[in-house]
């Protein structure tokens, strides 16, 4: 089942409230950051608040700035009642395909909680198999408080991550573009080839591997 967006003014903790109204109490949010970048991981997060939690200002991840992600990833790690990440590497993004990592890696996390939900949300995509019912709901990162939280606790773990492989790969200024597909970024590919981390698969990689000629051509000016 999928749901459209809340009524403008709606809390955005406004279904983890209903879902207690109707008994369910360890509600889970999970979410994934880095499906779209040409490099490295992606990364998924699940959360579980507790009732009360202060969501004023909690948004999706990629509406608050890198100062916001930090505090609320403090936050949400003091005041969970349960939280787990884990990633897939480009690789494995490359063997088994990105749609299918994705569904994967959320039915993962949610299984790595400590302590085991009686409720899923998530943003957009059906999960089944978990044995608790689920709900996905379109734009859940921004409309559900424990989708928001998976998100950036996420967001913050990959970011991280990026900045370390910046220092490992300095040339690709993974430190500012985070592995996503900017002009800078593909230039940089153009001029000095794909790191170990890039994702083969993805479209603008097979160009390199099948005709650098042509991929450097369109993408070496950084335009």
């Amino acid at each position: 089942m999928a749901v459209g967006d809340p009524l403008p003014g709606v809390l955005i903790d406004h279904f983890e409230r209903r879902l207690r109204v109707g008994g369910f109490e360890l509600i889970a949010g999970v979410d994934e950051v880095g499906r779209g970048a040409l490099a490295g991981p992606m990364v998924a997060g699940a959360v579980i608040l507790p009732p009360g939690f202060d969501c004023q200002g909690l948004k999706d991840s990629k509406a608050l700035t890198p100062e916001e992600r930090e505090a609320w990833d403090v936050r949400i790690r003091a005041d969970a009642v349960a939280l787990a990440l884990t990633k897939a590497f480009p690789s494995r993004i490359d063997r088994r395909g990105l749609h299918v990592t994705n569904l994967a890696l959320l039915r993962r996390v949610t299984r790595l909680l400590p302590v085991r939900p009686d409720f899923v949300l998530s943003d957009g995509f059906r999960l089944r198999g978990l044995g608790v019912p689920t709900l996905s709901v379109k734009k859940g990162d921004a409309t559900c408080a424990s989708v928001a939280a998976a998100s950036i606790v996420a967001k913050v773990f990959r970011d991280r991550m990026m900045e370390r492989y910046h220092r490992r790969y300095p040339r690709y200024g993974f430190d500012h573009h985070r592995g996503y597909g900017t002009p800078s970024h593909r230039a940089a590919i153009a001029r000095y080839g794909p790191s170990p981390i890039h994702r083969m698969s993805f479209k603008g990689m097979t160009l390199y591997h099948q005709d650098r000629e042509t991929y450097e051509g369109l993408y070496a000016r950084g335009e």
